[in-house]
C-alpha cells in the first residue's frame, strides 16, 4: 500500500476495531491501545497477546507470529522485504525491538538516509524468551529455546537453548535438560 494510503489508514482506523478484527481472524488479543497493521502480509497465531502501546509495522513485508506469543508493552516490531518470523510461544518484554530492515552505507557522497533500504530477514524460534529492552536487528537468527537477557542487542546467529547477553550478544551458557 502507498505511503500516503497507509498513513490514512492507521489514523481513522480504531483501536478497538484492530483488537475486534485480531480476536475473530486470528483469536489473537491485542490491545486496543496497540498500532498493528492490518494488511495480507500479517499472520499471527491463535492465543497471541500483543500489549499496550506495542507497533506491529507489516506494510513493507511479511510478519509471521506463531501460537501463543506474548508481545509486551511498547514493543515494536517492523517487518520488510526479508520477513519477521517469531515461533510459537515466544515472549517478547517490555520495549523490545525486531527490525527488519537495514540501511546500505556504503556511499559517502550519499546522506545514509538517503541510500537504498536492505532486508535479510529476522527468524525468532519457538519457546525463546526476549527480554526487556532487548534489540534483534536485520539478519537475527535466534533458535528455539534461546533465551535474550535484558538491553542486549542481537544481530546475527543464536544457537538453540543458548543464554545469551550484551551488545553484542553473547553466549553465556546452554540450557540443559
Amino acid at each position: 500500500m502507498a505511503g500516503t494510503a497507509q498513513t490514512i489508514k492507521r489514523l481513522f482506523t480504531p483501536g478497538w476495531w484492530v483488537t475486534t478484527r485480531c480476536l475473530l481472524r486470528y483469536k489473537a488479543k491485542v490491545s486496543p491501545r496497540a498500532e498493528v497493521e492490518l494488511t495480507d502480509l500479517l499472520h499471527m497465531g491463535k492465543g497471541t497477546v500483543v500489549g499496550s502501546y506495542s507497533k506491529l509495522k507489516c506494510s513493507e513485508g511479511p510478519l509471521e507470529i506463531g501460537e501463543g506469543v506474548l508481545i509486551g508493552t511498547h514493543c515494536f516490531i517492523s517487518s520488510h522485504p526479508g520477513g519477521v518470523t517469531i515461533g510459537d510461544h515466544s515472549m517478547l518484554g517490555p520495549f523490545a525491538s525486531v527490525l527488519g530492515n537495514d540501511y546500505r552505507y556504503d556511499r559517502l557522497d550519499i546522506p545514509v538516509s538517503q541510500q537504498p533500504k536492505s532486508s535479510k530477514g529476522v527468524v525468532i524460534g519457538k519457546g525463546v524468551w526476549i527480554g526487556a529492552g532487548v534489540v534483534v536487528l536485520d539478519g537475527a537468527n535466534i533458535g528455539d529455546g534461546a533465551i535474550v537477557t535484558p538491553n542486549s542487542v542481537v544481530s546475527g546467529r543464536v544457537k538453540a537453548n543458548t543464554v545469551v547477553q550484551g551488545n553484542p550478544a553473547r553466549p553465556l551458557f546452554v540450557r540443559r535438560p
